[in-house]
């Protein structure tokens, strides 16, 4: 059994890994570390943890006990791995991390999106998760990179767990409830992460990207708006989406007409897309859960491609995976 350990536990994308990794049947959890909460009940933070009885690590806990091989999901605050991540990969461990610090180019990392780099991150020590946006952004667009892309335009929804965990203002129920917010309107943080994967895929299209904060816990809708040089075939835009995702067992092109449900892939690994052709503009709507194939099962994803597992283990039966805590399972 591998064992696998979680640093920067106490945030909503390490408990969801927590979760699942105390299902996965080829895995044993490690070392649980938090700065925050060292010392106090899982389970106490996090009620659907309860049956884990265990407390959170003190910091420096996973350095005392990594071996070689063991595997570390770090999933602390944006800035903070960039600290933890060398020291490490300097003992032999295998790194995932949930945070923005590795994506972007020239890094160590290979970037953790399987449906591109599945080889890639097959071979590797060190995985730089995708974000959310990026995540369901990319899902709905790298399949039209031979058409020509000449404008994208993106209009993203997320749930408040995608603000994460630490307490602020605009993340409070009576601040979220009865609203739709958009934000990040002169540049969001995820912009340069799909720029880069699209640039990489040969899409030198220009992007216009707008996210909103949408009263759910949890759950991202990304409807893509490419205009393209001329109109397409719908049927060779549709056997792109197909041939893309072939053999991919998380990732559902849907029948024309059926739109995409951000309740279809909650708790899950899935992404489901809906795809059609208007003129000149090919419409790709994809919805994924922030905190499943978002972060957290996206993770496991590339842990499993890491160590030479399944695809699906530890992410299946699809919807029973009811993970971490109180506030990610209900507003």
């Amino acid at each position: 059994m591998t064992r696998v350990h979680v640093w920067g536990a106490s945030g909503y994308g390490a408990s969801e890994a927590i979760a699942l990794l105390m299902g996965h049947p080829l895995v044993e959890l490690g070392a649980i570390e938090s700065a925050s909460l060292a010392g106090q009940p899982v389970g106490l933070h996090f009620p659907r943890l309860r049956k884990l009885e265990r407390n959170f690590d003190s910091p420096g806990a996973i350095l005392e006990a990594i071996e070689p091989d063991d595997v570390v999901i770090l999933g602390g605050a944006h800035g903070a791995a960039k600290e933890v991540a060398p020291k490490l990969l300097a003992v032999g461990a295998r790194v995932i991390d949930l945070s923005e610090d590795f994506r972007l180019s020239p890094t160590v990392a290979v970037y953790g999106l399987p449906e591109r780099y599945k080889a890639q991150i097959a071979g590797s020590r060190f995985i730089a998760n995708p974000g959310c946006y990026p995540m369901a952004t990319l899902l709905a667009v790298l399949p039209l990179s031979a058409f020509g892309i000449v404008q994208i335009i993106v209009d993203a929804k997320s749930g408040i767990t995608g603000a994460g965990r630490k307490p602020s203002v605009h993340a409070l129920y009576a601040e979220v409830a009865n609203d739709i917010r958009a934000y990040g309107l002169n540049g969001h943080r995820h912009e340069a992460e799909i720029e880069q994967e699209l640039r990489a895929a040969g899409i030198d299209a220009p992007l216009v990207f707008t996210p909103h904060v949408v009263p759910l816990a949890r759950g991202m809708l990304a409807d893509a708006y490419c205009v393209m040089s001329s109109a397409p075939d719908p049927q060779a835009v549709r056997a792109a989406f197909a041939k893309f995702y072939a053999g991919n067992p998380f990732v559902r092109v849907l029948d024309d007409g059926v739109s995409p449900s951000v309740a279809a892939v909650a708790f899950t690994n899935d992404a489901e897309i809906a795809v059609s052709v208007h003129g000149n503009v090919v419409r790709s709507i994809c919805a994924i859960d922030n905190l499943g194939k978002g972060a957290a099962a996206q993770a496991v994803m590339n842990m499993n491609l890491m160590l030479g597992f399944p695809d699906e283990t530890g992410l299946a039966p699809r919807g029973s995976t009811a993970l971490a805590g109180g506030s990610t399972g209900s507003p």
